[in-house]
């Protein structure tokens, strides 16, 4: 991977790739996608106010709706083309709003009951998004980060590996998923999430849970913050 700050690399990574990102992310996880998103869904505990930072098209945003139809729950995005597929899907009855801004310089001026994220935790800076985070949070409010983790297992490391030297290759087909393909791998290697934020939660006095999911190649970490 190029000398880049991993905050840097999301421009790169979703500048152009709004029209298809759906449908890549779905095929590229082989499915799996939908089922954490489904896990991330079991940890939100019933509440009126829910934040879902990095929400990109919405995927998550609107299984979060389907679930609490009478909660405020509003999307937060950094890349704008992302945000115009999102506000397509709004219904009149939804109660979401999308706002572009950066997680890492979050100021909405509210708190919400529960916080949601997948696929950003690897690109922040972990003290930053969390004080954000925490700041924006109730009292017995969760944090709930969800992101790719490189697996523990020998075995599962081989086949992974060989799978985005494959997306690699099939970056050369598909241009504007070329630069993803082949910087995405190095970046969840080297990248430490689930301890560096799980350190910091508990340092913040939040309860913290950590599930594994898919053979250890993605994590679900929740915080919760005390009453």
């Amino acid at each position: 991977m190029k000398e880049e700050s991993p905050k840097a690399l999301v421009r790169q990574f979703f500048e152009n790739t709004s029209s298809s990102y759906e449908k890549v992310v779905n095929l590229t996880t082989f499915g799996r996608d939908a089922h954490w998103k489904r896990e991330i869904i079991k940890k939100i505990s019933k509440c009126n106010s829910i934040l879902d930072l990095a929400c990109g098209t919405g995927i998550l945003t609107f299984k979060i709706v389907a679930k609490f139809p009478e909660a405020k729950i509003t999307g937060v995005d950094v890349t704008e083309s992302y945000l115009r597929l999102a506000r397509k899907k709004l219904q009149p009855y939804n109660k979401v709003s999308f706002v572009l801004q950066d997680a890492e310089k979050l100021d909405l001026d509210t708190k919400f009951d529960c916080i949601t994220s997948s696929y950003i935790p690897k690109y922040c800076v972990p003290n930053t998004l969390l004080e954000k985070c925490f700041g924006h949070l109730n009292q017995g409010g969760k944090i709930i980060l969800h992101d790719f983790t490189f697996p523990q297992n020998t075995v599962v490391r081989i086949f992974w590996n060989l799978y985005f030297v494959i997306l690699k290759f099939a970056g050369y087909f598909v241009p504007s998923w070329k630069n993803v393909f082949e910087n995405l791998p190095e970046l969840i290697r080297t990248s430490n999430w689930v301890d560096e934020y799980k350190n910091i939660m508990e340092r913040m006095g939040l309860q913290v849970e950590v599930q594994y999911l898919t053979l250890g190649s993605s994590a679900i970490l929740t915080g919760r913050k005390k009453i």
